[in-house]
């Protein structure tokens, strides 16, 4: 249970800061690939992580406080 609430709040964070990026145009917090090969020319752009690293935060502080909360209910 506690890989589900870790991993359920990473994406729902992730996702949620991407989301809110996209929709206020937050260049930090939009992810925007481009990929070009013109003939071997080889362009490759990617987006902002930022909402990746906040969301393993969140996800990492979601995990301790789930344990902490079960242990409560246990002992």
């Amino acid at each position: 249970m506690s890989f589900i609430v870790t991993f359920g709040s990473f994406v729902l964070t992730a996702g949620l800061l991407y989301l809110v990026g996209h929709v206020f145009t937050i260049p930090r917090l939009m992810f925007h690939h481009e990929y070009t090969d013109n003939a071997n020319g080889f362009f490759i752009t990617t987006g902002s992580l930022s909402p990746l690293v906040i969301g393993l935060i969140i996800s990492f502080l979601a995990e301790k406080i789930y344990i902490f909360k079960s242990r409560q209910k246990l002992g």
